[in-house]
């Protein structure tokens, strides 16, 4: 049964005898036998080769690593050598065996020689219990057998199941964390003042919100979305700013410790990824001289330029869908449609926010493409390097791609629109929005609410259908031949036991090198939507564990059931990503700080309550302190000073024709500049976003050197290692002294 056992298949087209094609593919397999690989050809539709390496060859590779694995004793071992060791070795010999035209497996593919490489997934009890007890919907809130998935997928796989099991674990809390926030907002829906005024102003006559058939408007109009505003805009939010900000640091520290404690029981801690790649290149080529280490400025440069060109460009589509809100705005005001009309801005708004998400659909594929185009610039030494490039760039590129529409709802919008009489305008024309009438901060929710709703909806179905349709379609249409030969009574010959298992492994999926790559990126930027701009959207924790507790069992569906066995990566750590979220933490600190000090009404308010507010002015206890708070945050504006672009509308009925309406900033009557109370605010966010940042930076560092990156236990365990190691070396030197 060993001898039926194949650590690699190829797949190739039948070709012509004597074309330039079955040349190449003839001259790959001889290198391939020349090097001790025994292989095995099966004629169907497609030529398939198995081949299965010398066992002289995993002998020395456990020779010059003194390798774990040589204790270690799997289930599916040829000689105690795990499975996954296997594969690793041989992919690394297939990839880089030269052919005499100077062509790798990499370059054959290309040009159509081979079609496939891939390892097989297995028939035998580990896979039968991943399929039933882990690859299964039904099994959502079970515990992950991360030791199995190590033994069959390898350690870079199983790290990758395990961090992402501790982070939606670590997320519950943050998701309790922001509900409990959300419902309490809830609760004191009524109880606000600020917007029980707003509710109450049934005689204030507010600007019109565009220039053409917008009506002039009550600001009691705006009462249930001042509520709701007020649902997510109140105390409870910074408190949960800076929970969200300690939560990042502390999901960090308490990942490395497990992944310490992972990675010892492995016997990997230790282990070092560029001394493996080395001893499996002398394997492959005894005569091989490693590539030096090299630098160039010159590359470093243009990549550097060519990364900041590409940013602009996602910058300047960011900027092409303000544009679009702006003129959908102006042009939902003027539809036949009355509800149109009424709340152009949050349709424009809303539907803004869907064609992001095409965008960020779309600029994800042109990303990945400039990005791998970038790598190749640069010439990384070895594929971690390579690796490690293209997740930063990769990130760069995706973080804008998400979040410049999210950094301009944020910041900007309704602070660089100018004010009645002198509006900003697009191309001299259009007006600038402005923010929704309840708070800057309702667009941002709105607009955070859609994009991950359908990233968690769309994306996901999308992520599952798409590998499931195409495997559907492959077996019907590798299976249609068979179907015919039966049919037509033929009588074939003994089926060959692997035709069976090599055809129903080429019938799923391809994977590629970037497969679970994608997987960290999709989760790497769920976590930013998670932690920075939490505090305009309390509940994306709590839509990123839901959708976690899917995700786990697609990606092990996808894995065990719908794709070809990925090839199994050795690694003690999950890579650069760990950076990449410690950056984000840094940016989650600096985005919540911004959203509450700039976005939110928090500061104003606290402002007009200690500052000019009845209980200040007039000693007043019996009144709540942010009475006239809204009456103080308006200002007057004549209306002659419209510009001519206005067609100026009729009032509200019941109300006499008026010289003065009003909008919301802080300005001075006469002249329109800025008031003394508007500087004063200004210094207040200031004071406050310095305070924050300092504050929860502060935190994040006591909180990363309170908790030890490496475990107590772990530490012993390599103590008693050394001393255990030490005692035996000493031994042996005294019992040649002896004798």
């Amino acid at each position: 049964q060993d001898e039926e056992k194949w650590d690699f298949v190829l797949v190739s087209d039948i070709h012509e005898v004597g074309s330039e094609r079955e040349i190449k593919r003839k001259k790959f397999l001889d290198e391939l036998s020349k090097k001790g690989f025994t292989i095995k050809k099966i004629e169907d539709q497609k030529l398939f080769y198995g081949v299965r390496a010398p066992e002289h060859i995993f002998r020395q590779y456990q020779w010059l690593l003194r390798n774990p694995d040589s204790r270690q004793q799997s289930p599916d071992g040829h000689h105690h050598v795990p499975v996954t060791t296997r594969i690793r070795i041989v992919n690394f010999i297939l990839q880089h065996t030269v052919t005499p035209d100077l062509e790798k497996l990499r370059d054959l593919i290309k040009k159509k020689v081979f079609e496939a490489a891939f390892p097989l997934h297995e028939k035998g009890e580990l896979s039968e219990f991943l399929k039933e007890k882990w690859a299964r919907w039904r099994v959502i809130f079970c515990h992950q057998p991360i030791e199995k998935i190590r033994w069959y997928f390898g350690e870079k796989v199983a790290l990758y199941f395990a961090w992402l099991g501790w982070y939606t674990f670590l997320l519950g809390i943050a998701a309790a964390a922001g509900l409990l926030v959300f419902v309490a907002g809830i609760t004191v829906f009524n109880s606000s003042q600020v917007s029980k005024e707003i509710c109450e102003a049934k005689d204030t006559i507010m600007c019109p919100l565009c220039d053409q058939q917008c009506p002039f408007w009550r600001l009691s109009d705006t009462c249930t979305y001042a509520r709701v505003t007020h649902m997510i805009d109140n105390e409870g939010t910074v408190l949960f700013a800076m929970f969200m900000a300690i939560w990042a640091t502390v999901f960090l520290e308490l990942w490395k410790r497990q992944r310490a404690r992972v990675v010892t029981d492995w016997d990997l801690y230790r282990w070092d990824e560029e001394e493996e790649e080395l001893a499996l290149e002398l394997i492959n080529n005894l005569q091989h001289e490693p590539r030096q280490h090299q630098h160039s400025y010159f590359r470093s440069t243009i990549v550097l330029l060519l990364v900041l060109v590409m940013i602009a460009v996602l910058v300047g589509i960011a900027h092409a869908l303000v544009i679009y809100r702006v003129v959908a705005t102006a042009l939902f005001t003027q539809s036949s449609s009355g509800f149109l009309r009424e709340q152009a801005n949050t349709v424009a708004v809303m539907t803004g926010a869907v064609l992001h998400y095409i965008t960020i659909v779309i600029m994800s594929k042109v990303n990945r493409r400039v990005a791998l185009f970038l790598c190749d610039l640069e010439e990384p030494r070895t594929f971690s390097q390579r690796e490690n490039t293209f997740t930063v760039k990769i990130f760069t590129f995706q973080f804008f791609t998400n979040f410049s529409s999210l950094i301009y709802i944020a910041f900007f919008l309704g602070r660089i629109n100018g004010h009645p009489g002198n509006y900003v305008r697009i191309a001299g024309k259009w007006r600038l929005e402005e923010c929704h009438p309840s708070g800057c901060i309702t667009d941002l929710f709105i607009q955070m609410a859609i994009i991950m709703l359908l990233k968690q909806t769309i994306s996901n179905v999308m992520e599952y259908l798409n590998p499931w349709i195409c495997h559907q379609l492959r077996r019907k249409r590798l299976q249609r031949p068979k179907k015919r030969r039966m049919m037509l009574g033929e009588e074939e010959e003994a089926e060959d036991p692997c035709k069976r298992q090599w055809l129903s492994n080429y019938e799923l999926n391809e994977v590629n090198t970037f497969s679970l790559f994608d997987e960290f990126l999709e989760m790497v930027i769920q976590y930013s939507f998670t932690t920075i701009f939490v505090a305009a959207f309390p509940l994306a924790p709590l839509l990123a564990f839901c959708n976690n507790l899917f995700e786990i069992h697609l990606d092990a569906i996808k894995m065990m059931r719908l794709h070809r066995r990925m090839v199994p990566r050795k690694a003690n750590d999950i890579g650069i990503w760990l950076l990449v979220l410690e950056a984000i933490g840094i940016l989650a600190v600096i985005g919540n700080g911004l959203v509450i000090a700039i976005t939110s009404d928090f500061i104003p308010v606290l402002v007009y309550k200690y500052t000019y507010s009845p209980c200040v002015t007039e000693n007043s206890t019996g009144v709540d302190c942010s009475t006239g708070y809204i009456n103080h945050s308006l200002s007057t504006f004549r209306i002659q000073d419209f510009e001519f672009y206005t067609k100026l509308p009729q009032m509200p009925p019941g109300f006499v024709t008026t010289n003065i309406t009003e909008y919301q900033d802080y300005r001075n009557a006469d002249d329109y500049s800025y008031t003394a109370q508007f500087w004063h605010i200004f210094a207040a966010r200031l004071a406050f976003l310095i305070l924050f940042e300092h504050v929860a930076l502060c935190v994040k560092l006591i909180a990363a050197w309170y908790i030890p990156d490496v475990p107590l236990s772990v530490k012993n365990t390599f103590l008693g290692r050394k001393h255990s190691d030490l005692r035996k070396e000493l031994r042996w030197v005294m019992l040649g002294v002896h004798t």
